[in-house]
């Protein structure tokens, strides 16, 4: 199937010149006189691209191409002009044109720029797709009552700039949650940045979260980007923040208020801009009373609170669950996918899963190898009378 071309110009002569020779090229040729045959052409044949004439009666170019952008915001629009002026030029590229293209036309021009252009929107469609299925990917399973109110908090806040602290049990699936809110945010484009509060240690934290200078720490030997500074314009994700001591907290809390860092030996003070999402499997209210959580921080993190229900609440979503596991089984393995019986899985769902979805993917992984056949049924599961796998 060749990309079509929508050529819109009131000259006879051009539509008749140039659409000859777009289809000498192998492109479908569509024509317009003007813009209000544009715009029915763009909305019942959806060319790939358009090339625009600026000066027309009636509806002008810019209004034109305000039209197909509003109504089509994917089709690439060309500026033909006879008249190119650098206002012109910069009002129509704010519109959304690819590019414009001065008359006489240069056949040799408009078939690298459409290619351009063709390409541009090839690459568009391809990270749309990507993006799309890395939402699914990172997307909350389930349709059980309690996992609905989840996606529907997590629809209405991803887009906003508000900072979320995520709560839940271990293995509920707080970090995929993160992940969901970042790709659904106005920050999708930049990084996530994860900052694993338990895992750093203590004498290298601030050279972790705010880099260092060559030489400034040992073993220094380069300079290094700190997570704050990776993160900026997107996303820092304090997974477990309830692990980060008294002393990390403090210094936390001031680059958050301020969103000023300063590396590891240097003067230089750097301006970040990020978001914060924070999670933790600890009561921190508890750990505030206790006096191992900062109130002041608490209270700067949980603007948006979100928990995360643990997988006995939910128990509708295992048979889902377990099948999208199944699913991956097969996909990693390269075998045929295997099935599970009624009663095995009526056996999971009464389950009350202490590990969450964590615990239920790893006994599905095991069922998978352990299994001789196609079939996992109830002798398979290595529990009885309620003794836990």
């Amino acid at each position: 199937m060749f990309p079509s071309i929508l050529i819109v110009d009131d000259e006879p002569s051009i539509l008749k010149s140039l659409g000859g020779l777009l289809s000498d090229e192998g492109f479908d040729v569509l024509t317009a006189s003007n813009g209000y045959q544009a715009l029915k052409v763009t909305d019942s044949e959806s060319p790939d691209l358009v090339l625009l004439d600026i000066w027309m009666p009636g509806i002008d170019g810019i209004e034109t191409l305000k039209q197909i952008k509003k109504e089509n915001p994917f089709i690439p629009v060309v500026i033909i002009t006879g008249h190119g002026t650098i206002e012109t030029a910069v009002k129509a590229i704010k519109l959304g044109a690819f590019d414009l293209i001065e008359k006489p036309l240069s056949i040799d021009k408009i078939i690298v720029t459409i290619n351009n252009a063709l390409n541009f929107r090839r690459l568009e469609e391809e990270n749309r797709y990507l993006r799309k299925k890395t939402i699914e990917k990172h997307s909350i399973t389930g349709n059980s009552s309690t996992t609905a109110a989840l996606k529907k908090q997590i629809m209405v806040a991803a887009p906003t700039n508000a900072w979320i602290l995520i709560t839940g049990e271990n293995g509920t699936g707080k970090e995929l949650v993160a992940h969901t809110i970042h790709q659904l945010s106005a920050r999708a484009a930049q990084p996530m940045i994860d900052v694993n509060c338990a895992a750093i240690p203590e004498e290298s934290i601030e050279s972790e979260l705010f880099g260092h200078e060559k030489g400034a720490v040992t073993g220094a030997t380069s300079k290094k980007r700190g997570k704050f500074e990776l993160a900026s314009n997107g996303i820092i994700f304090f997974d477990e923040i309830g692990d980060m001591s008294l002393k990390t907290q403090a210094k936390i809390l001031r680059v958050l208020q301020e969103q000023k860092i300063q590396r590891v030996g240097s003067g230089r003070i750097l301006t970040i801009d990020v978001r914060v999402i924070a999670a933790s499997n600890k009561n921190l209210e508890k750990e505030i009373e206790n006096g191992r959580f900062r109130e002041d921080l608490y209270y700067r993190l949980n603007v948006i609170p979100m928990e995360v229900p643990p997988l006995r609440n939910r128990s509708d979503d295992i048979p889902e669950l377990v099948n999208i596991f199944l699913d991956i089984c097969a996909r990693q393995s390269r075998t045929k996918k295997k099935s599970i019986s009624n009663t095995a899985l009526e056996i999971l769902v009464d389950y009350s899963w202490p590990g969450n979805v964590r615990e239920l993917k790893n006994l599905v992984e095991r069922l998978v190898i352990m299994t001789d056949g196609d079939l996992i049924d109830v002798s398979d599961i290595p529990f009885r009378d309620g003794v836990g796998f």
